[in-house]
């Protein structure tokens, strides 16, 4: 996608060999505009699986999710990680560690809205270890609905999560793949391009 590809390399901010931020148009302040078009992109390319639900995790997974099932005419699920008062009978959960955390979180989704009869679209914004994928594809396991595939915005191909989602069987789409961070460059593996972002201290 050229578009989130020029935003990245535009106004992304390599804070280490790992880690890339991106919240001025995608975790933070997000840009419709790019929203619509990602919407659009994966939209077409799980068009074919017969999805009928969208499952995301909060908070920055839920705008590209949203504009998918707009595309799709389908209703999206979002795991929550915090525990509300309205949410509290048949949940389905699963735990999920994050490495940039440094902890382990439940998340949970009532259980109302995922059935045995769902094909379900995972969608995240990023794609780093892979643990909050495999939590979500837990959640609608347990649901006992099928998994048809998993996109993400930004994967980074550097990072095991991808191969580890791929080992696993699911189909995993991601709109850009970043394979390197190393000394303030971001290097995308489809298309081949790099741009140098500032390092921030």
């Amino acid at each position: 996608m050229k578009m989130l590809i020029e935003k990245i390399k535009n106004e992304g901010t390599v804070l280490s060999s790992s880690v890339l931020k991106v919240d001025s148009f995608l975790n933070h302040q997000i840009d419709p505009q790019l929203m619509d078009e990602i919407g659009k992109e994966f939209a077409g390319r799980f068009a074919h699986c017969g999805i009928t639900k969208i499952l995301t995790i909060e908070s920055s997974g839920i705008a590209p999710a949203v504009m998918t099932g707009l595309k799709l005419n389908v209703p999206v699920v979002f795991a929550r990680k915090r525990k509300s008062l309205t949410l509290v009978n048949d949940l389905i959960t699963a735990s999920i560690y994050s490495f940039t955390k440094e902890e382990s979180s439940e998340i949970s989704v009532s259980s109302h809205y995922l059935s045995e009869e769902d094909k379900v679209l995972i969608i995240d914004d990023f794609l780093a270890n892979g643990q909050a994928a495999l939590g979500l594809a837990e959640i609608a396991n347990k649901a006992k609905a099928t998994v048809a595939g998993i996109g993400i915005v930004i994967e980074k191909g550097f990072q095991d999560g991808g191969s580890l989602l791929r080992d696993k069987g699911y189909t995993v789409e991601s709109l850009a793949i970043i394979s390197s961070l190393e000394n303030g460059l971001v290097r995308f593996e489809q298309p081949t391009t790099e741009t140098k972002a500032e390092l921030t201290r």
